[in-house]
């Protein structure tokens, strides 16, 4: 079972997170520390701490703001996707409104559509003070699932 999830996620949840090679996180979340806290396909939320995703000036990059953004946007998108079909990413943007240097970070990502061939998310990422340091927004294609 992967460390991905939080404590009591579904049964499905699981399959799904034990059918990817490397979990629904994958190895660039991990290495980033990323850490999911809740799962469904409406609401997606994760922490990342800001030691070890910063640039040169000490700053969490914005990078990874958008690594965070992604992941939780495409969780869900999978979430909803599962079993017929696959979430894609074709779109993501973000606008970062200020920065942060150490502590960490919780993304919020919140369904916007949730279709049968796209899903939109708008994905909050904010400081330990509450403070909104990102916001960004993520559309992912879901296409057929081989078989």
């Amino acid at each position: 079972m992967s460390d991905s999830l939080p404590a009591g996620s579904p049964d499905e949840l699981r399959a799904l997170d034990e059918s990817l090679p490397h979990g629904l996180l994958g190895a660039l979340n991990k290495r980033m520390g990323i850490t999911l806290t809740e799962i469904s396909a409406e609401r997606i939320v994760g922490t990342m701490p800001v030691e070890g995703n910063t640039q040169p000036f000490g700053l969490l990059h914005g990078g990874a703001s958008v690594v965070l953004a992604e992941s939780l946007g495409s969780i869900g998108s999978a979430v909803h996707a599962h079993p017929d079909r696959v979430a894609v990413g074709v779109d993501i943007n973000a606008t970062h409104h200020r920065s942060a240097t150490s502590g960490t970070v919780t993304g919020v990502a919140t369904a916007i559509h949730l279709g049968r061939t796209s899903t939109a998310y708008e994905i909050v990422i904010s400081d330990e003070q509450g403070r909104r340091l990102c916001t960004s927004r993520i559309t992912c294609a879901l296409i057929p699932a081989k078989g």
